[in-house]
């Protein structure tokens, strides 16, 4: 008896230090699923609002990543809304959003990343800093950058000088096209 109940204790160690990594997730809301939402999932998360950290492909209407997470949110059903903490990859959704670094690219209407490396594609873009990298839409708002291209109707780079440091830089605000190559 004694053996018995050592063995169920090692298996029952064993199965716990496992099943915080699983390869599929099945969900309607983060609470209702076959996965506790702090499972990291690496594989594929299918269901109506996803949220689970890991290396993914998220198929949902939102879609969602806590703390540092890679894949992609979105493609085959075009998501309401995808958000992340930290997160390399793309983000394929009406409406994105990384609230810490976004290493990547962000399509759909409305972009905003906290930290961007990569690309925006949308109708409004947003990003506090950027370290390389381009938005396209019809308004681009960037604070601080090193090394942006922005093309569109407006295009507002906060810690650009008007026309100062040109050819490095453009303008903080101009029609079609601005600007900023190098450290500031």
């Amino acid at each position: 008896m004694k053996k018995l109940m050592i063995a169920a204790l090692v298996a029952a160690t064993a199965v716990g230090s496992y099943a915080k990594d699983a390869g599929f997730q099945l969900s309607l809301t983060p609470d209702i699923a076959i996965q506790d939402r702090d499972t990291n999932i690496k594989g594929v998360s299918i269901g109506v609002w996803n949220e689970n950290p890991g290396s993914q492909w998220q198929i949902g209407f939102v879609n969602g990543t806590t703390g540092d997470a890679s894949g992609l949110q979105g493609l085959f059903i075009y998501p309401l809304y995808s958000y992340a903490e930290n997160y390399t990859g793309a983000q394929i959704s009406l409406v994105n959003y990384a609230s810490g670094e976004f290493v990547g690219l962000q399509w759909g209407a409305v972009n905003i990343a906290n930290n961007l490396t990569g690309a925006q594609l949308g109708i409004v873009n947003y990003a506090g800093t950027v370290d390389g990298g381009f938005q396209w839409g019809l308004v681009n708002y960037a604070e601080t950058t090193h090394n942006l291209f922005q093309l569109g109707l407006a295009n507002i780079m906060v810690d650009n000088n008007w026309f100062t440091d040109f050819p490095n830089d453009l303008a903080k605000g101009f029609v079609f096209v601005n600007w900023s190559f190098g450290d500031k």
